[in-house]
């Protein structure tokens, strides 16, 4: 049973559905409305995990994801428009990862670590 999950706040969330499906390979689970159309939650699936999508300021320390291939992701990112703000790198600890922000400023890290 899960306990901890991601949050991340935008403040056009259907936009940044389509990014982060577009661009990071997320699944829409559950999207919800309000009666004018707007989004006023999500769920997205990375693999198995989840990550909540609702209306607000976005920023904070940001949300790292496992992915099996971060080269292509990266390069998956990068053509769909991400920021990368750290490039490609092997860190010491045996992961290569990568940082980037989406288009309203949102911190994500992407690598191979799977603590």
């Amino acid at each position: 049973m899960r306990t901890v999950y991601a949050l991340a706040r935008y403040h056009d969330c259907q936009a940044a559905i389509d990014f982060l499906t577009g661009a990071f390979g997320f699944r829409a689970h559950e999207v919800s409305k309000n009666d004018d159309g707007t989004v006023k939650h999500a769920e997205l699936l990375a693999g198995d995990d989840l990550i909540m999508i609702g209306p607000g300021r976005p920023g904070g320390p940001g949300i790292y994801v496992a992915v099996d291939d971060v080269d292509a992701h990266h390069d998956r990112a990068r053509a769909a428009g991400a920021e990368i703000t750290t490039g490609l790198t092997d860190q010491s600890y045996g992961s290569r990862e990568y940082a980037c922000k989406d288009p309203e400023g949102n911190p994500w890290f992407f690598g191979t670590y799977r603590p």
